[in-house]
């Protein structure tokens, strides 16, 4: 694998994963579904060695889409994903999604989830093909990511531990032995989606980041992340936001994570937050990522320096990674082309700014 230098330094530019999905490769364009079940957004227009074909060449695109607009930390943008959370989960033992069950998940709505109905168990390699791909097409440092212990709980039914500590904790035993062999491959950054973070801070605090650490455990050489966000923009979904970052952010301080990544573009919270956590390097969310009230929007270089400079004021520049709020999954390819060069500018402006 080409040799990798590091990418970390005052206002170093990433994503937070997904990117566009190129519609070519789609039967229907994935924004047009106002609420689905888990796993079922995305329908394929090919199959077999057609659709992986098509999965390199869209992973291609969004690591040239990327590398153009001067991303220093790249990701494949998850173009193999059905859905962030089955893409890993379904290659568990322990879920059934033949026989799916009801359940009402984070943000409010009702959906056909996966079961747990035995133990929790990585049986085999789950993204190591995906890395070895990314590794060869791209010399820049890369991220991978992977759904955290409380999301993929909350997006499931346990009908085997009865326990939810017991649940969490195993799911967090299996991605902890799936993220240090991806470390051993040279990833940069793994980072734990955890959304439910958001909705559930008193959950979070007793039980999502005590089996985040877990999950995390025996990390050395890639940089452990968790992103925490309120939730992909859906049509025809309200987005609920609580006032939770405070007391996430504050409990993370203590954790074994090494990068929080935190939504500030359309949530408007106040950068002083960032005080809670001085030991963190924090992704900080400067882009928004398509919700309804600023659909198409580009933001402009000077806005995101301004961004990163009121952030500064509270966390050294060094521990300030400019990133979107979430994932750009949900934009078209040339509205995420053109946010990431805006972003990654508006990074430069504000290097450029520094005493």
């Amino acid at each position: 694998m080409p040799k990798r230098k590091s990418a970390f330094g005052p206002f170093t530019t990433t994503v937070v994963g997904s990117m566009p999905k190129p519609l070519w490769m789609l039967k229907r364009d994935p924004r047009s579904v106002a609420v689905h079940d888990h796993g079922s957004e995305v329908e394929w227009a090919f199959d077999g060695q057609m659709l992986r074909n098509a999965q390199d060449d869209a992973t291609r695109v969004m690591l040239q889409t990327q590398e153009q607009a001067g991303i220093d930390i790249v990701s494949d943008g998850e173009q193999r994903r059905e859905y962030y959370i089955t893409y890993v989960t379904r290659a568990l033992d322990g879920l059934d999604y033949k026989n799916l069950a009801e359940k009402k998940i984070r943000s409010g709505r009702v959906g056909h989830v996966g079961r747990c109905i035995g133990p929790i168990r990585r049986a085999r390699p789950i993204l190591e093909d995906d890395v070895r791909f990314l590794a060869a097409e791209s010399p820049k440092p890369f991220k991978i990511t992977l759904p955290g212990p409380l999301t993929v709980a909350d997006s499931t039914v346990d009908t085997f531990y009865g326990s939810d500590r017991d649940y969490v904790f195993a799911v967090a035993e299996a991605l902890n032995e799936e993220a240090r062999a991806l470390e051993a491959l040279g990833v940069a950054v793994i980072q734990f989606d955890e959304p439910v973070y958001s909705r559930q801070p008193d959950r979070a605090v007793e039980l999502g980041i005590p089996a985040l650490d877990r999950a995390a455990e025996g990390l050395t050489k890639a940089k452990a992340a968790v992103h925490v966000c309120y939730g992909y923009p859906h049509k025809g979904v309200n987005r609920e936001r609580k006032e939770s970052y405070p007391t996430i952010i504050a409990a993370l301080e203590k954790s074994k994570i090494d990068i929080l990544s935190l939504e500030f573009e359309v949530s408007k919270i106040d950068p002083k937050v960032l005080r809670l956590c001085p030991s963190k390097a924090v992704m900080f969310g400067c882009i928004d990522v398509g919700h309804d009230e600023n659909a198409g929007r580009i933001e402009t270089p000077e806005h995101v320096c301004a961004k990163l400079l009121a952030a500064a004021e509270h966390l050294p520049p060094e521990q300030i990674m400019a990133a979107p709020d979430c994932g750009l999954v949900k934009i078209d390819v040339p509205t995420a082309r053109a946010k990431l060069q805006a972003m990654a500018a508006g990074a430069r402006l504000a290097r450029a700014a520094l005493p």
